[in-house]
């Protein structure tokens, strides 16, 4: 029975450097099209509602979020048993199907059952970040994470940015027609680009090949029992593991509850922005220009990982073996950027006679936040729980997405309520506790890791191993 040592040459991890980075990158576009499926909606709400004389069109971003949290978990494991790559040929074609059932509707409903399809047939980074760990070793996956943790943050704002300019100058409809055309062209680029990565599938494909010239040998998924395999019992168990993490888990749990806040924060940005820049007679476009300097953000904090990683790399090149939770340190400088860019934004984002270029500058601190969060939350997951990285993440990947639908709920009614300073200051309060986690998992990390079921048994394999191979 073929293991990846027995072919090592055959898997995704012997690939070159360059021909990994062109997968990534077509992984980032995927993550970037589903995320700016996600966003743009928002844009079209004004419109749906006028067009069947509504008033919770809404709600179409909360359905799709909501199904999308569950919807990364449903296709995760299959793409563990049958293979990357069609999997995400299947996601991006029902993803396709649902977007012209919203854009033919002829009624609110069909908009809805459109979104929840488009929602649930996201396969997100669940499947994307499982093709990063098919080609990187954990010591060496940073710099791939890294890229691929910045296009899933990056869609979203995409979506916010064009958004504008589609609400101003297209009918609704169109909103629709613009996500078909970019998810189709992503689906063609995916299919003649990417490869297969999962190694268990691409071992059996090996062992055929070799059986052909006489040889017997098997793949890690012939030599099962499809019975067993395929048992509802084990499949169950297998889809309830991220859910288990992250509800009995505490760096989970915990860890998911502050990313997911975060990016929270940022949908919310698409509707309270709408609130914010009136005060200053902004148009649609130019709300939507206002989400550049997010993006910006984005790719800020995205390099200011650079020398952290290097660091990393030369302490274990001299031979240092380094704890999961030296992945946390630059967050604990970077996460207060969070409650520190929601303060500020209270006391400038009150209107005329400031200047709106204020709430420009605290949204770039939030937006820094909100990326180091989810790649450094993301990459101490993966250190700390190994095999079981996928379905920690998993956790993380809904709480993100559940929470980010929420916001469609209260974001509106709040700012109503309270007002622009008064909301920011709640979030502020609200920011301040999300944070503190992040430095008790720093200094006490080992000692919770001990006590939790799936890092412990973790450490158990790697101990057995490392006496198997004395």
């Amino acid at each position: 029975v073929l293991s990846n040592e027995d072919a090592f040459e055959k898997t995704a991890y012997a690939w070159s450097t360059w021909k990994k980075w062109i997968l990534l990158t077509v992984v980032a576009l995927c993550q970037t099209s589903m995320n700016f499926n996600t966003a743009v909606y928002s844009n079209a709400v004004p419109q749906i509602n006028e067009h069947f004389g509504i008033k919770n069109a809404r709600m179409g971003m909360v359905a799709f979020l909501v199904a999308y949290a569950f919807g990364c978990e449903l296709w995760a494991p299959w793409s563990e048993e049958v293979g990357r790559w069609i999997i995400m040929q299947l996601s991006l074609g029902f993803v396709n199907v649902s977007i012209i059932i919203c854009a033919l509707g002829v009624n609110f409903p069909m908009i809805i059952a459109g979104r929840v399809i488009g929602g649930l047939s996201s396969a997100g980074g669940s499947v994307t970040l499982g093709m990063v760990a098919d080609m990187f070793h954990p010591e060496e996956q940073q710099h791939a994470v890294l890229w691929a943790s910045l296009w899933s943050c990056l869609g979203a704002v995409i979506g916010g940015i064009c958004g504008g300019p589609i609400q101003q100058y297209l009918t609704w409809r169109w909103n629709f027609w613009i996500q078909l055309i970019f998810t189709c062209a992503t689906q063609v680029i995916h299919f003649f680009i990417a490869k297969e990565t999962r190694s268990t599938v691409m071992l059996d494909w090996e062992a055929k090949k070799q059986r052909e010239q006489g040889h017997e040998v098997y793949g890690p998924n012939e030599v099962k029992d499809p019975k067993e395999r395929w048992n509802p019992k084990e499949i169950f168990k297998t889809m309830w593991r991220p859910y288990e993490m992250l509800l009995f888990e505490p760096i989970v749990l915990f860890l998911s509850l502050l990313s997911g806040f975060a990016d929270a924060l940022i949908f919310s940005f698409f509707e309270s922005y709408g609130y914010v820049f009136e005060q200053w007679d902004f148009n649609p476009t130019q709300i939507s220009l206002a989400l550049l300097p997010l993006a910006g953000s984005y790719v800020l904090a995205y390099l200011s990982f650079f020398p952290i990683v290097k660091q990393h790399n030369t302490r274990r090149r001299n031979g240092e073996t380094l704890s999961p939770e030296t992945r946390l340190w630059w967050l604990l400088f970077q996460v207060v950027l969070l409650p520190l860019g929601l303060l500020g934004g209270a006391f400038v984002a009150t209107g005329p006679p400031l200047h709106w270029s204020g709430v420009i500058i605290f949204s770039i601190l939030v937006g820094m936040a909100n990326y180091s969060i989810y790649y450094a939350t993301v990459d101490y997951m993966v250190a700390a729980y190994g095999e079981y990285s996928a379905s920690a993440t998993g956790g993380n990947g809904f709480a993100r997405d559940f929470l980010a639908a929420m916001c469609a709920l209260y974001t509106g009614p709040m700012f109503k309520k309270f007002g622009i300073q008064r909301t920011n200051i709640l979030l502020f309060g609200l920011a301040l506790g999300f944070c503190v986690p992040v430095y008790i998992f720093y200094f006490k990390g080992p000692e919770i890791r001990k006590r939790s079921k799936f890092a412990s048994e973790l450490a158990g394999k790697k101990e057995e191993k490392t006496n198997e191979k004395n």
